[in-house]
């Protein structure tokens, strides 16, 4: 059965105007980063309450950093997996028009893809909070925390903190490409994280069809998705793209 459900979305991937992907936790995971939620997650360890909050980072941002240089050191080390080679490797087939990732690891862009949308922001970013001077996370010391720019200010990674509203870009760029897609690849999301969530819905109701990718069912199973199949991202994508390069050679296949 599933693989019957890979050979139809490469069918479907094909024959589509305009693809676009939205990405989860699960691409990570592969990639041996921890989830925010779940078992084993990050919330287990830090209480979002009382590490995760912008207020939290503004009155108290030493402690805030001893959960974000876990997360930057985890982050550095992880590399792309064969999802998120199979996702740059539909763009630069030409199938593939943009991916919305919740994710904050910046591995769409080790991988290779160009079009990305970044919902949450990228932690390989970060920035001065007093001259707003912008540095990548590599070069960034963790010896004393909070790390500070040379000006003093405490310096931040460019994601966003719970009490911060989704980038006013990010947010009106989703909705545009949901609206506009005539297939969605929701791969690796819980389908809990809100606004991101309701991209699927949106996506649906303009008449895409949404192919959702994951090791178990979420809100979006037979509800929203049209269909659902069961797997890991590293292991479902490439076999989709290996179809799609056999069906764009022979399209009546």
């Amino acid at each position: 059965m599933t693989e019957e459900l890979i050979s139809r979305a490469a069918r479907d991937i094909v024959k589509a105007k305009k693809v676009v992907a939205l990405t989860g936790a699960g691409m990570s995971v592969e990639s041996d980063i921890a989830p925010f939620r779940g078992k084993g997650g990050i919330w287990e360890k830090y209480d979002p309450v009382e590490y995760a909050y912008i207020d939290v980072l503004i009155r108290n941002p030493g402690k805030t950093w001893i959960l974000l240089s876990e997360m930057q050191k985890e982050i550095l080390k992880a590399k792309p997996n064969p999802g998120h080679a199979s996702l740059a490797e539909l763009e630069r087939l030409g199938y593939l028009s943009s991916i919305i990732t919740q994710n904050v690891d910046g591995l769409h862009h080790e991988a290779g893809n160009k079009n990305i949308i970044e919902f949450h922001g990228n932690h390989r970013d970060a920035y001065c909070m007093d001259c707003r001077k912008r540095i990548k996370a590599e070069a960034i010391s963790l010896d004393t925390l909070p790390p500070r720019c040379d000006c003093g200010g405490v310096i931040r990674p460019d994601v966003v903190f719970f009490g911060e509203a989704i980038p006013h870009q990010a947010l009106t760029q989703s909705n545009q490409e949901a609206r506009s897609c005539n297939v969605m690849l929701v791969i690796g999301t819980s389908a809990e994280v809100q606004p991101a969530a309701s991209l699927p819905d949106i996506a649906k109701s303009h008449g895409a069809t949404i192919i959702e990718i994951n090791i178990e069912a979420t809100a979006f199973t037979g509800y929203t998705s049209s269909y659902f199949i069961k797997g890991k991202a590293g292991e479902i994508l490439p076999k989709i793209v290996a179809l799609v390069k056999g069906n764009s050679a022979n399209p009546a296949a």
